[in-house]
């Protein structure tokens, strides 16, 4: 019997961030999620999703941020 699927893979939204996603794509990708909500073409379940997926992708960039600023003060020492 095959498993069903979650919520967040019929609506094709995966709230797990790749460590490895570069901060450039991250933001592309949060952008449209932003679009998308804002258009009304997701179901109230869906902009759910959305929403949750987005806060990863805030989260992942932030980090990302941080650790170029990191760098940035030990080149700078």
């Amino acid at each position: 019997m095959p498993a069903k699927k979650s919520e967040s893979q019929k609506a094709g939204v995966e709230t797990q961030i790749d460590p490895k996603l570069r901060y450039e794509e991250a933001v592309k990708e949060l952008e449209k999620l932003i679009s998308d909500m804002e258009s009304g073409k997701f179901s109230l379940e869906e902009t759910l999703l959305a929403y949750q997926r987005g806060a990863a992708l805030l989260k992942h960039c932030q980090g990302v941020l941080a650790q170029v600023e990191q760098q940035v003060r030990v080149f700078e020492a």
